[in-house]
């Protein structure tokens, strides 16, 4: 289980903390929802550790995670954009998720069973630049995978899509979620991707993070 306790940050100026505390289960998705400017991405800094909480926990399965790095931690992220180096092929977008000491046989094997997963066959060798906004965020979730982190963290991921690779794409983030046992916190402030994938909600008000 990912716990988030009576977490609390407060940026320059800011005269009352946020205040986080939240549960996700693995295998499942837990949304956070909010207005423009409520805290969502300052949460999604301190679980990356990019920020420093003022007090507080995060923990995964009893473990610590503050003192942690952010290159340490047990996770990954997928934006709005799909964070893609679009002079790469897909294979070698995705193979920057496998380990230094990866094989080249092993890495080809590895990606093409990522690519095969998230419905990819056959284009390993295609241009990034040149695909679409849906299978861009396929390969970025194929990287992922090869990363093999418990928890996922999705910062917007779906807003640059049409209304049918949307759907489609949540429909890969549920199943995936399952497969591997994900701990995966959605924010968004889309109501319905919250309702297509949320299994956990919460609601930041007034710089509290309460269950929705």
């Amino acid at each position: 289980m990912l716990r988030v306790e009576d977490l609390r940050f407060a940026h320059p100026g800011q005269a009352v903390p946020y205040q986080f505390s939240l549960l996700a289960h693995a295998g499942e998705v837990t949304s956070v929802s909010g207005a423009s400017g409520s805290g969502k991405s300052t949460l999604l800094d301190l679980l990356g550790g990019f920020l420093l909480p003022i007090s507080g926990e995060i923990t995964l399965d009893h473990e610590n995670l503050v003192p942690l790095p952010p290159e340490q931690r047990p996770l990954s992220l997928l934006l709005q954009s799909d964070s893609l180096f679009d002079h790469l092929s897909a294979a070698s977008n995705i193979a920057l998720g496998l380990p230094r000491q990866t094989s080249k046989a092993q890495a080809r094997e590895q990606i093409a069973a990522a690519l095969a997963e998230v419905g990819l066959d056959g284009l390993s060798g295609q241009q990034a630049a040149t695909l679409s906004g849906g299978q861009k965020q396929r390969v970025a979730l194929a990287r992922t995978l090869l990363r093999a982190r418990p928890i996922l963290l999705l910062d917007e991921p779906f807003s640059a899509l049409d209304d049918e690779t949307r759907g489609v794409i949540r429909d890969l983030v549920r199943t995936l979620t399952i497969r591997h046992r994900w701990h995966t916190v959605l924010v968004s402030h889309h109501a319905d991707d919250v309702e297509a994938l949320a299994s956990r909600r919460y609601v930041l008000r007034d710089g509290v993070l309460m269950a929705g």
